[in-house]
């Protein structure tokens, strides 16, 4: 009997699925954004794949939420889980509202501070995706995870200084188009947010390392 019943409980390893599969959606919008920062007429086309990306993330994250409220054993505390899943979909779901903001203000062309931020976007998306199957071993893989949270977090930090550099290229030209002032800044707070949510993951990341090891 209580082998029938270990064997109607959700797998452990179903989470860390969810989580890598996840990511795929993460790095698939950040390569969607970093594409549409080119600018030009796919813009448009651009910031619809970039939705569509992030309501299949958000599909994942259901799925392991639900998966909590039926699972007696996880692999980390629930809490931690999610913590986890939720501040990956934090970063595509900003990346959505990035894409929508680009939308609202018809922007066809985007300035080379934007897209270096994007550049960093799609980095820190790479090593999230690098870290999700070696939390499946977060002991013997804990050095690793403790580099890819520090890189992110370098990113972001390099994200903060395009944003910088950005804003004060807009203030010169907002002295003649006001406008443009107004449209470009609410395009770098956006993808600082995007950064900044990826920096949220890293921090899980390094948090869920500091307690299991």
């Amino acid at each position: 009997m209580l082998g029938l019943f270990r064997k109607m409980m959700p797998r452990e390893d179903k989470f860390f699925d969810t989580f890598e599969r996840h990511a795929v959606c993460l790095t698939a919008g950040a390569a969607i954004l970093r594409k549409l920062l080119e600018g030009g007429p796919q813009v448009p086309t651009l910031c619809i794949q970039l939705m569509a990306e992030e309501d299949r993330a958000d599909h994942v994250c259901i799925e392991v939420l639900e998966g909590l409220r039926r699972s007696f054993i996880t692999p980390f505390d629930r809490s931690d889980i999610k913590s986890l899943i939720s501040s990956m979909d934090d970063a595509i779901d900003q990346m959505n509202k990035t894409a929508k903001a680009v939308m609202l203000f018809e922007v066809k062309s985007f300035e080379p501070e934007m897209r270096s931020m994007g550049d960093g976007i799609v980095r820190a998306t790479a090593l999230t995706a690098e870290a999700m199957p070696l939390l499946r071993l977060i002991g013997k893989n804990s050095a690793r995870l403790h580099e890819i949270a520090r890189e992110v977090i370098d990113i972001e930090d390099e994200s903060d200084s395009m944003q910088e550099a950005g804003l004060r290229k807009l203030v010169k030209v907002g002295q003649k188009n006001p406008m443009a002032y107004i449209t470009g800044s609410e395009i770098y707070e956006h993808l600082e947010k995007v950064a900044d949510r990826l920096e949220d993951v890293a921090n899980r990341i390094s948090d869920l390392v500091i307690e299991h090891v």
